[in-house]
C-alpha cells in the first residue's frame, strides 16, 4: 500500500526522505478483507483456545484439500495408467503423439495460468474451484468418446485450463487458515496424496484390465470410472468448502475473529479482492520472483516420470498386469518421501532449504544409478527408478515455502502465478525429452533428470542465502513506524463516524512494505 490507497485524511510526505508521518484513515478495498473483522479488538488469544481451533479447522477443510489433491493427480495421471491399458492401439497413437498429449496439458495450463490466479482473488475461492472441478469432470469422461489424436489432444487441453484453479486455489487457502509453521506441513498433506493416488489408480487400472466389453476398451473405463469420482466430489466442494476464515461455515462469528488473529503472526492477511497495479509491477521486477520460477521449472523436469513410468518399468522387461501392480508402489515411495521431506522441513535447525536438497542427494543418485546399470540387472534398475522419486519432495516443500515468504495479496497470486507457469514449462518441454530412438535405456533423458535436479538444489540453496541476507539487513534497521497507527472509519447507524485501529498485518502490505516481516528459512 503506497500513499495514494490513503484517504484525504491522511498526511503524505516523502517517505524515502523518513519525513513521512503515519497514515491515519484508510479505504476499506485498501486494507485486507480480515481488517474488518479484527479492527479495534485486542484479543490475545489463549494457546489452547488457538489449538482447539486449529483443529477444527484441520477436520473441515483438510479432509476436502487431501481428497480433490488425490483426484487432481489421479485424473492428470490417467494418461500415464492409459498407456498400458490401450489408448496406444485404441486411438492409433504414435509415441510423439503420446508425448503431445502429456505437453498440451501443460501448455493449457501455462497459457490460463495468470487467469486462473486473477480468478482466484476475484471470486470466492471455494466457488471458483468447484466451478473447475466440475468443468473437469465432465472433460474427463468426454475422453472415453476420443478415438483419435485430435480428440484426446482437444479433451487434454482442456483439462490443463480446469486443473489450473487447484494448487494455486489450494495454496491460497493454506496461507488464509495457517500459520507459517503449519503450512510447510499442510501443504505436505495434501500433495502426498498424489501417491496414494498413484496406489488407487493402479488398483483400478488392474481391475479394468480384466474388462472384457468389445470395443468399449479399459483406458475408456478409466476416465469414466475417474470423471464420476470428480464429479461427486465438485458437488460436495461447492456446498461444503469454504472461502475463507471470514466467511467459513463451520466457524461461529467468533471463532472468524479468532481464526483471523491466529494466523496474524504471518504478517501476510488473509486475502483482498482489488487488483492492485504496484503490487504487480514490484513482484515482476523483483528478482527473487524469477529464482523462485528457475526452481519450479528445473525441479518439474522429473515430473515428466507421471506420464513414462509406465512405458519405464514395461521396458525393464515386466508385463502389462505386473507393471500396473508395481505402480503402486510408485505412490507408497511417494507418501514415505513427502512426509520424510516435509517432517525435515519442519524443524528449525534444518528448514526448507537445506530439507530440499537433503532429498535431492537419493534422487540424483537413483538417476544416476537407472543410467549406469546393466540393463540385465532388472531389480537394480526398478530400486534405482523408485530411489529417484525422492526429486518430488522438495517441490512439496517449496509450494508450502512461496506462501510463508509473500505477502500482499496482489503479489501473492502473482508470484503464485509466475512460479505455477514455470512448474507447466517444466513439464511441459520434458515431455520431449522420452523420445523413441533413447529407448530403452533413456540415458538422455536420465542425464538431464540428474542435471536439472543437481540446479534446482543450488536454486534453493541460493533462495536461503538471499532470504537470510534481507533477514539481518531488517534486523540492522531502525524499525519502520509508518504503518503503526492505520485506522478505519466506520459510519454508524446514527450518522457518526467511528475510527477503529487496523494492525500491520491486515493491511494488506508485500513483504517488501513491511519491514517487521520476516522470511522463514
Amino acid at each position: 500500500m503506497d500513499s495514494s490507497s490513503a484517504s484525504d485524511h491522511s498526511e503524505k510526505k516523502d517517505i524515502a526522505s523518513g519525513d513521512r508521518e503515519p497514515v491515519t484513515n484508510v479505504n476499506g478495498f485498501d486494507v485486507d478483507v480480515a481488517a474488518q473483522l479484527t479492527a479495534g479488538t485486542d484479543v490475545v488469544l489463549d494457546p489452547e483456545v488457538a489449538l482447539r481451533l486449529r483443529r477444527k479447522i484441520d477436520l473441515h477443510i483438510m479432509p476436502f484439500m487431501c481428497l480433490m489433491y488425490l483426484i487432481t493427480f489421479m485424473d492428470k495421471t490417467t494418461l500415464g495408467e492409459a498407456a498400458v491399458l490401450g489408448i496406444l492401439e485404441g486411438a492409433h497413437l504414435t509415441a510423439n503423439q503420446f508425448n503431445w498429449l502429456g505437453t498440451i496439458f501443460y501448455l493449457s495450463y501455462l497459457v490460463f495460468q495468470y487467469p486462473q490466479n486473477l480468478a482466484l482473488q476475484r471470486f470466492p475461492v471455494g466457488r471458483w474451484m468447484s466451478i473447475n472441478i466440475f468443468l473437469w469432470a465432465v472433460v474427463l469422461c468426454c475422453h472415453a468418446a476420443c478415438n483419435s489424436f485430435g480428440g484426446l489432444f482437444t479433451v487434454r487441453f482442456f483439462l490443463g485450463i480446469f486443473e489450473g484453479a487447484i494448487t494455486p486455489g489450494f495454496m491460497i487457502v493454506t496461507s488464509m487458515f495457517y500459520t507459517r509453521e503449519e503450512q510447510t506441513r499442510r501443504v505436505g498433506y495434501w500433495f502426498l496424496m498424489n501417491g496414494f493416488a498413484v496406489i488407487i489408480l493402479g488398483f483400478i487400472s488392474f481391475g479394468v484390465l480384466h474388462t472384457n466389453t468389445g470395443s468399449f476398451m479399459p483406458w475408456q473405463w478409466l476416465m469414466i470410472i475417474t470423471g464420476i469420482v470428480t464429479l461427486i466430489t465438485a458437488v460436495l466442494f461447492w456446498f461444503l468448502f469454504p472461502d475463507s476464515p471470514t466467511t467459513a461455515w463451520f466457524l461461529t462469528p467468533e471463532e472468524r475473529v479468532l481464526a483471523v488473529q491466529r494466523i496474524q503472526v504471518n504478517q501476510t492477511g488473509v486475502e483482498n479482492k482489488h487488483f492492485k497495479l504496484e503490487q504487480f509491477v514490484e513482484t515482476v521486477k523483483d528478482p527473487l520472483t524469477w529464482l523462485l520460477a528457475f526452481f519450479a521449472g528445473t525441479a518439474n523436469i522429473v515430473n515428466s516420470l507421471t506420464n513414462q513410468r509406465q512405458l519405464i518399468v514395461a521396458q525393464f522387461g515386466f508385463n502389462d498386469i505386473q507393471t500396473t501392480l508395481l505402480g503402486c508402489v510408485d505412490g507408497v515411495v511417494e507418501i514415505l518421501t513427502i512426509f520424510l521431506g516435509v517432517t525435515l522441513a519442519s524443524q528449525k535447525v534444518i528448514g526448507r532449504a537445506y530439507a530440499g536438497v537433503l532429498m535431492y542427494v537419493p534422487a540424483i543418485l537413483g538417476a544416476i544409478l537407472v543410467s549406469a546399470l546393466p540393463f540385465s540387472n532388472t531389480i537394480g534398475l526398478l530400486f534405482s527408478y523408485w530411489i529417484s522419486i525422492f526429486a518430488i519432495a522438495p517441490f512439496t516443500i517449496f509450494l508450502g515455502w512461496v506462501g510463508s515468504i509473500t505477502s500482499g495479496h496482489t503479489k501473492r497470486v502473482t508470484t503464485n502465478g509466475i512460479v505455477l507457469c514455470a512448474y507447466a514449462i517444466g513439464n511441459a518441454v520434458s515431455q520431449f525429452m522420452w523420445k523413441a530412438q533413447y529407448q530403452p535405456r533413456n540415458h538422455v533423458p536420465w542425464a538431464v533428470i540428474t542435471a536439472c535436479n543437481f540446479a534446482a538444489g543450488l536454486a534453493l540453496l541460493l533462495i536461503r542465502f538471499l532470504l537470510a541476507s534481507e533477514n539481518k539487513r531488517r534486523e540492522l534497521e531502525k524499525r519502520d513506524e509508518t504503518y503503526d497507527n492505520v485506522y478505519i472509519v466506520d459510519i454508524q447507524p446514527d450518522g457518526s463516524k467511528l475510527e477503529k485501529r487496523v494492525d500491520k498485518a491486515f493491511l494488506d502490505l508485500t513483504d517488501k512494505q513491511n519491514r517487521d516481516f520476516r522470511y522463514v528459512l
